[in-house]
């Protein structure tokens, strides 16, 4: 990444005020790199004294651009995958008010997605079904898509210690996000690929994420259906669960009593098995239904306060360098983002 940096820099254009680098502990020094040689008076270089991954160089870069009054933050990869002319379309919602955090969708125009190796379009496909189980965030796509931006008021009450270091960070982001009701909105884009490679192994991430998702997703659920609120679809998920779960149960008891005994089964045990069952996997539906329409539409950013005091910018860029030695080529946290 530390080829793509300053080309990347370069193309930032003057409707941004500030622009961070993190030098995530990387091993070929971008940060130094980067200080020698851009001549960019808005570049400010933060340091890791230790590798914190992708998630944890954006997270500073969060800080440091509230701490100095930004209004919107823009994170953009420095592997050159990410054009820096789009800017401005993900800035465009959050300060006209009608979304708190915008993300990339590299899966709008369907023919630029021919260019998209096979294996991320798979990839990218069962990430975001179980992104939008675990998230709440039925109406968007692409959720490793690392090209993002957010309200600052937005992203000063996010748990930012709290939120995943690696490669799961922006879908814990979009998690936490739906903790406060906040409005995402997808930006149709088309990703560049060029010499860079990427580690980032879909078998595994898939496998890996699998846990933090249904994780994330009881979470959810108890945070919106029981703690913060209790209205009809909690009903229907606790009565349509418990009922699956006794049909499930009651007709699996007796049909293996049924093989061991070769006795057949009466219709009226069928039938307790079935009716349960039935009901139960409608009951789900209605609050999946539920769940799915209930997606967040009202933004949030503008009646939230800022939790840090500061003199406000028109907009900052977050710009994690490299740094990471978690996989990734010469220790970059920024190319995941994008894979």
């Amino acid at each position: 990444m530390k080829d793509h940096i300053l080309g990347v820099i370069e193309k930032i254009g003057p409707e941004v005020s500030q622009i961070y680098v993190v030098d995530d502990c990387c091993p070929v020094k971008s940060g130094d790199f980067v200080r020698e040689r851009c001549q960019d008076a808005r570049v400010r270089v933060e340091y890791h004294a230790q590798n914190q991954g992708v998630g944890g160089a954006v997270m500073t870069g969060y800080k440091a651009a509230i701490a100095n009054g930004a209004d919107v933050i823009v994170k953009i990869d420095g592997d050159g995958q990410m054009n820096p002319a789009l800017l401005p379309y993900f800035v465009l919602p959050i300060i006209e008010g009608w979304a708190d955090y915008t993300k990339g969708n590299r899966f709008f125009d369907l023919t630029h997605i021919r260019r998209m190796p096979v294996a991320r379009l798979i990839g990218n496909a069962g990430l975001s079904f179980m992104t939008k189980l675990s998230t709440g965030y039925w109406n968007i796509f692409d959720p490793t898509n690392g090209y993002t931006a957010i309200s600052a008021q937005v992203a000063s009450h996010l748990p930012l210690d709290r939120i995943s270091r690696r490669y799961f960070f922006e879908t814990d982001m979009l998690f936490r996000l739906n903790t406060f009701r906040a409005v995402v909105a997808d930006i149709p884009m088309d990703a560049i690929y060029g010499d860079e490679k990427s580690n980032l192994k879909i078998s595994k991430v898939l496998f890996e994420f699998s846990g933090r998702h249904a994780s994330n997703f009881c979470k959810r659920i108890f945070y919106n259906y029981f703690l913060r609120d209790v209205t009809a679809a909690t009903f229907e998920l606790v009565i349509g669960t418990l009922l699956l779960l006794f049909g499930l149960g009651f007709g699996i008891e007796h049909w293996i009593s049924a093989i061991s005994s070769k006795i057949s089964t009466p219709l009226g045990t069928i039938m307790v098995a079935a009716l349960p069952i039935l009901i139960g996997l409608q009951l789900v539906l209605g609050f999946l239904n539920y769940d799915v329409a209930s997606t967040p539409t009202r933004p949030i950013g503008r009646v939230l306060p800022r939790t840090l005091d500061g003199h406000l910018a028109v907009m900052d860029v977050i710009e994690p360098a490299e740094g990471t030695t978690d996989g990734t080529t010469d220790g970059s946290t920024n190319h995941p983002t994008s894979s």
